[in-house]
């Protein structure tokens, strides 16, 4: 007999810390990171500056503080405007921080489907020069990669590359909120630094799909990481010993990256079972990566605490 084991499905960010995780935060070696003397963050950083082909990186307690930093880097005059999707994690999910905290105008440009917003459109949101005296002057771009507001669609490198000949040729920089970047990467079977070169900044989750308890690292240039660095010290994100953190988030990138195949495998499963449940409506093939959507539910769930499913393991 097989005893019932409880999937804990509703985000990837209620992983668990792995044993090799954990040793390894046992055994970091670390120093004071606001003074700059971290060794264990000094070497993850400079890994993820590797990968993401940027010139450097910075670690951040969390993806909300990576994006919101990013933004106030580019926009660094109150009543600068973000142009950014209308259901990005920016807009939606991070408590109008670029504006409560940044005094930054969001300018929002509805998303398609595959989480794309239409360069047509984009161009369009752009502020014209002479209505300087009236409107916000457009500082930044915005994309998301893969967008969890649509399914954990990807972004191609190609589209990418459009929206960023477009932020260059109008003096404007592009901020990639990069979170799940690493399931875009496998998904495409495209490299991160591919996906992200045409990006001034990019923020990237290590505490999601990648399994560790804590943090995000935001990536750019030289100049971009030491005014984030002093936005990080504001908002109260410097921390002291973080390579016991730094060391778990490296061991995930060297080992969960390549197990992500499997997840996006295991969502594609998911969704062909609940396919089958009258009670929902899931649209399988659009399951790109690791998340699955449910639509339309007409019943309330309200008091539900977990389905049972036989899943193939």
């Amino acid at each position: 007999m097989v005893a019932n084991k409880v999937v804990d499905l509703r985000s990837d960010t209620v992983t668990k810390p792995s044993e090799s995780m954990r040793a390894a935060m046992a055994a970091a070696e670390v120093d004071d990171d606001v003074l700059g003397a971290d060794p264990t963050a000094h070497r993850f950083e400079e890994e993820m500056a590797r990968i993401t082909g940027k010139e450097a990186a910075l670690f951040v307690p969390s993806g909300t503080m990576a994006n919101l930093i990013s933004v106030l880097v580019h926009c660094d005059t109150r009543g600068s405007e973000v142009i950014l999707g209308d259901k990005s994690h920016i807009h939606v999910y991070e408590n109008g921080g670029i504006s409560t905290i940044g005094g930054v105008h969001p300018k929002t440009v509805k998303n398609n489907p595959d989480g794309t917003i239409d360069i047509d459109k984009i161009v369009a949101a752009i502020r014209h020069p002479d209505g300087s005296l009236y409107y916000p002057t457009t500082r930044l771009i915005c994309l998301e990669n893969t967008h969890a507001n649509c399914g954990g669609k990807c972004l191609s490198a190609e589209y990418t590359n459009k929206v960023g000949e477009v932020a260059k040729s109008h003096g404007l920089k592009l901020h990639i909120d990069g979170a799940r970047i690493f399931n875009a990467s496998v998904a495409l079977g495209v490299p991160v630094h591919q996906l992200v070169k045409a990006a001034d900044s990019v923020s990237v989750c290590i505490s999601k799909g990648l399994g560790a308890p804590v943090g995000s690292v935001i990536v750019g240039s030289n100049a971009f990481v030491e005014k984030a660095k002093i936005l990080r010290k504001t908002l109260g994100g410097g921390m002291r010993q973080v390579g016991i953190l730094c060391a778990a988030a490296h061991v995930a990138v060297r080992e969960t990256v390549s197990k992500l195949a499997d997840d996006h495998r295991r969502a594609k499963v998911l969704a062909d079972g609940l396919k089958k449940i009258k009670h929902f409506t899931v649209d399988s093939t659009s399951v790109e990566t690791n998340m699955v959507s449910l639509l339309d539910l007409p019943i309330d769930f309200s008091g539900l605490h977990c389905i049972t499913f036989k899943y193939p393991t």
